[in-house]
């Protein structure tokens, strides 16, 4: 049975207000790698994702099949084992990567996985009549596929599509154990200079919660705009 002394109890263990406010400035100075991590594995996501889709959703066995063994690794294997690989592992092979090189790298490749399905969804929601609506106006397959299906693709993909960069926002601070001095990184220098990680850890939550809210506000936009076109 667990007692809890209320006599003992001062808020302060729990989030000091002064260290936090002294400590917001350093800490923030991690918040340009987190978005630049986070930004570029997204991209490398996005594009390695759609071509993974379409070799996932292709009748070409030699496409296809490579393609869902990527996205079964992928999606499910730890992606801190795969930042290990990457950081500490291919040296062995003669292969040095930085940090940030592995962290976007890792990232970048993790969350391709799941964009693919999310793509592969997406493709195949979109009615069969456009492409044979298309291919009867003289439409190559590639046109079709760039001019017609993605665009209505990308509409019902931008909801969990966001949610893939909100995951990939908060696991950004993984790349704190291979020493990328993101936001994570830079509240567990302080932590350990102050002895105090409970305030830390609750600063960090704070600052990541509030990038969150800004992007979810981002997708709201983006949704609405995409509506005027439904």
């Amino acid at each position: 049975m667990i007692e809890i002394n209320m006599n003992d109890f001062d808020l302060r263990n729990i989030f000091d207000l002064e260290l936090a406010i002294e400590s917001f400035p350093f800490i923030l100075g991690g918040l340009p790698m987190t978005i630049a991590v986070s930004f570029v594995a997204m991209g490398i996501g996005l594009i390695l994702g759609l071509f993974l889709a379409l070799g996932r959703s292709s009748q070409t066995i030699l496409l296809r099949w490579p393609s869902r063994l990527y996205i079964s690794f992928m999606r499910g294997t730890p992606i801190i084992v795969f930042l290990f690989i990457l950081y500490n592992g291919l040296p062995y092979a003669g292969i040095e990567l930085s940090a940030y090189t592995a962290a976007i790298i890792g990232f970048g490749l993790n969350s391709a996985a799941y964009i693919a399905e999310i793509n592969r969804a997406s493709l195949n929601s979109v009615p069969g009549g456009q492409w044979e609506s298309a291919r009867a106006l003289g439409f190559k397959k590639w046109k079709t596929l760039w001019s017609i299906i993605l665009p209505q693709a990308a509409r019902i993909a931008l909801p969990p599509l966001t949610n893939v960069f909100l995951d990939l926002v908060k696991a950004s601070s993984l790349a704190a154990v291979i020493t990328v001095p993101e936001l994570f990184q830079k509240a567990q220098i302080v932590g350990g200079r102050t002895y105090d990680h409970m305030t830390m850890y609750v600063l960090i939550a704070l600052i990541y919660w509030t990038l969150c809210i800004v992007i979810s506000a981002f997708q709201d936009r983006l949704e609405k705009r995409f509506s005027r076109y439904i």
